[in-house]
């Protein structure tokens, strides 16, 4: 989707303020469309040859763009030149943190990643050794990419975000190392470190690379060990007052056998659709659940879910049944009502008119799940809403974490393209 044109802002602005907005418009479309000529810029944006010429001299100028080829092999000279982004003008790093490793990515100004690492956090290591192994997992990513020094640090993290102050809260269970690292982070480097809560940052990378590509509105529903959402409206990501938007798991819903407090979700949604509850189900259609510890060990909940990090996962249980076909159906089926459950809730609060699931079991159940939980919301719901499985896979965190430091860095850089912009602090 391109952005909107512009040709209209010199006449309804002033002229630094139309220049600014050319000019981030113009890097926006280079962005999305790639390397564009000048012509191409002006029939893309709407704006004057003599202004997409001054803007281009302008972006060469702040070190923002540069010519990156010629278009077509007959033709040459200043019309044919090809402008690009400069990709190594800021280094971005992103931090995916779970209850016993942190993945650390380091991608360049157009989000394309350079270099990944990921250690490992023992279970009995004292805070101050988690944080140190987690810093140098982020000075070997970024000496991997060739970045001297990151521009933007956006980390996803399990746990309530409060909007207000920035900080990690709302949940006893969060690994000190956690809070420890986001300091570390902003006293050692000096830059802008973003902290958002994990699922949030899923539902990013699923708009943008994944299943709701084409939708401005809708609900990440995560299925984990625990059970979080996310709530996209209007193409705004919605947090709460406290942070707390898309706590599912502490949703009442029938089928459970108590209700849920404020000191735990149990009785609510999670007790359905958590994993342990997910792989109590599996044993009732006589599904073992001896496999269902993956080779990576137990992983938090993504959200605010206090489930025991100690719960075993469900994904295999749940590919296993989509791989058996009719003898996994009926397990399949059972879970599916389960989940329509919280659906139904959801869509009849917002209806989004699209949900994606995601989490392992989301991804583990694929178009098998999410066809049968459309088909039981159907029952449940008058609204039309569409199910999908995620598509992004097992780094939607880490992506979705990439995508919030470039949105921030180019936020800064592209508004500060031109004559009169405030340095960078």
């Amino acid at each position: 989707m391109h952005p909107p044109r512009a040709a209209a802002a010199g006449r309804t602005a002033s002229p630094a303020t139309a220049r600014l907005i050319n000019d981030r418009l113009a890097l926006q479309l280079l962005q999305s469309e790639g390397p564009l000529t000048a012509g191409q810029l002006k029939s893309l944006t709407g704006l004057s040859r003599p202004t997409v010429a001054d803007l281009v001299e302008r972006l060469q100028e702040a070190g923002l763009i540069t010519v990156v080829g010629e278009s077509g092999a007959q033709r040459r000279g200043p019309n044919a030149r090809l402008y690009g982004i400069v990709a190594d003008r800021a280094h971005l790093v992103g931090l995916d943190l779970r209850t016993h490793s942190v993945t650390v990515a380091v991608a360049d100004l157009l989000g394309r990643v350079r270099a990944e690492h990921t250690v490992p956090i023992g279970p009995d290591d004292a805070p101050d050794a988690a944080v140190a192994a987690a810093l140098a997992a982020v000075d070997k990513a970024l000496v991997a990419a060739g970045a001297p020094a990151p521009h933007t640090i956006a980390v996803g993290a399990p746990g309530l975000v409060d909007p207000a102050t920035g900080r990690l809260g709302g949940t006893d269970w969060i690994p000190s190392w956690h809070v420890g690292l986001v300091g570390a982070l902003r006293a050692r480097t000096g830059v802008p470190v973003l902290l958002e809560n994990e699922v949030n940052l899923a539902a990013i990378a699923e708009q943008r690379d994944g299943a709701a590509h084409d939708r401005d509105t809708f609900v990440l529903l995560w299925l984990g060990h625990g059970t979080g959402a996310a709530v996209v409206l209007d193409g705004m990501l919605r947090r709460g007052a406290s942070g707390g938007t898309g706590e599912i798991g502490f949703l009442p819903v029938p089928g459970t056998d108590a209700l849920p407090s404020a000191s735990g979700c149990d009785g609510g949604f999670h007790s359905l659709a958590g994993s342990a509850a997910i792989c109590a189900l599996a044993e009732e259609h006589g599904l073992s659940s001896a496999a269902a510890a993956g080779p990576d060990g137990a992983k938090e909940p993504p959200s605010g879910t206090g489930t025991p990090a100690d719960t075993p996962p469900a994904e295999s249980l749940v590919r296993a049944a989509v791989s058996a076909g009719d003898a996994g159906a009926a397990f399949l089926d059972a879970l599916a009502a389960r989940i329509a459950l919280g659906v139904a809730a959801v869509c009849a609060v917002l209806d989004p008119g699209c949900v994606v699931l995601g989490g392992e079991i989301g991804r583990g159940g694929g178009a098998a799940l999410a066809d049968r939980v459309a088909g039981h919301l159907a029952r449940l719901s008058p609204l039309r809403t569409d199910v999908h499985a995620g598509a992004v896979g097992g780094r939607a965190v880490l992506l979705g974490a990439v995508l919030a430091a470039r949105d921030a860095a180019q936020n800064e850089l592209f508004g500060a393209a031109g004559p009169g912009a405030s340095p960078r602090p």
